[in-house]
C-alpha cells in the first residue's frame, strides 16, 4: 500500500490536530499526582478534549468486535500500551504513568505520548524514561528525507539496548493521517538502509516502547491493554512528525501560554 503524502492543505489540518493532542497531553500531564485514579484522568482527558473542539481517537476504536471503552490510554508501571482508566488503578508515589492522547480534528489524527512520574521515582525508573525519550529524540533525527524507515528503527534499538533494555517488538510506530494507522510501519528495531525512502509530506507516528527487562509483552483479559511479561516496567514516548526537505518537523508541541511542565523536544 502507498505511503500518504500530505499536501499543503493536510499539513495545516495535521498541525491543528497534533498541536491539539499535544496541549491535552502536556495538561493531562499537570493532573497526574499520587491518590489520583486513573478514570478522573481519562475523564479530564475527554473534557479536554472536547474543550478544544476535538474528538478522542481512541474511544470507539474498533478491532474485531471489541470498541475500546475510554478516551485516553494510560499505562501504569509495567502496562506498555493501551491501559483503560479504572477506578480502581489508584497512582501511587514512585509509579510511573504512560498518557497516550490520540484526537481527531478536522479529520486529521494528531497522535502523542510520553511517561511522567508519579511523585518521587527510583533511579531505575528514572533511567527508563531517560533512555526511552532520548531513543525517540533519536529516532525523530533520522525521519530525513532520503533515509530509510530502517534508519529510524536502528537509531531507537541501538540506543535502547546499549543501556540494556529491551525494545518492544509486537508493536510499532506508524504512518498518521485521516487515519490513526496509515502506511508505513515504523517498528522501533531493524537495519540501516531498509524499508521504505523517507519522502517530503509523511507525516509519521514514531513511538519508542521500551522496557527494563525483555522485550516480550502479554494481553491482558479486557483485550486491552499490553503488559511486559516478566512484569518490569515500560516506557512509551511518541510525537507526530513532518517529514520535510529542511528535515524532520515535531507537529505535536502544545499551543500553552507558559507552563513549567511542557518542554517542547526538538530533532
Amino acid at each position: 500500500m502507498a505511503i500518504p503524502i500530505k499536501n499543503q492543505n493536510a499539513i495545516a489540518k495535521m498541525r491543528d490536530a497534533s498541536a491539539i493532542a499535544a496541549t491535552v497531553l502536556y495538561t493531562l500531564n499537570e493532573h497526574v499526582a499520587p491518590g489520583i485514579t486513573t478514570y478522573d484522568l481519562d475523564q479530564i482527558g475527554r473534557d479536554l478534549i472536547a474543550k478544544l473542539g476535538a474528538r478522542s481517537a481512541c474511544y470507539g476504536y474498533q478491532v474485531g468486535s471489541r470498541r475500546f471503552p475510554a478516551y485516553t490510554c494510560l499505562s501504569v508501571n509495567e502496562e506498555v500500551v493501551h491501559g483503560i482508566g479504572s477506578m480502581k488503578r489508584i497512582l501511587s508515589d514512585g509509579d510511573i504513568i504512560a498518557l497516550d492522547v490520540v484526537v481527531e480534528y478536522d479529520g486529521y489524527i494528531g497522535d502523542n505520548a510520553m511517561t511522567v512520574p508519579v511523585g518521587a521515582i527510583s533511579d531505575d525508573r528514572a533511567k527508563l524514561l531517560r533512555v526511552t525519550e532520548e531513543a525517540l529524540r533519536l529516532g525523530i533525527a533520522k525521519a530525513t528525507v532520503g533515509n530509510r524507515i530502517g534508519d529510524i528503527s536502528y537509531a531507537v534499538q541501538t540506543y535502547v539496548e546499549k543501556h540494556g533494555f529491551g525494545v518492544v517488538r509486537d508493536m510499532v510506530g506508524h504512518g498518521v493521517g485521516t487515519s490513526m494507522h496509515e502506511e508505513p510501519q515504523i517498528p522501533n528495531f531493524g537495519r540501516r538502509g531498509k524499508g521504505e525512502l523517507i519522502r517530503p509530506g509523511m507525516t509519521l507516528a514514531i513511538e519508542p516502547m521500551v522496557n527494563i527487562g525483555n522485550w516480550r509483552t502479554k494481553t491482558l483479559r479486557d483485550g486491552w491493554t499490553i503488559t511486559t511479561v516478566d512484569n518490569s516496567d515500560s516506557a512509551h514516548f511518541e510525537h507526530t512528525v513532518l517529514t520535510t526537505e529542511q528535515g524532520p518537523e515535531i507537529l505535536t508541541i502544545p499551543r500553552l501560554d507558559s507552563s513549567p511542565t511542557v518542554h517542547a523536544m526538538t530533532a
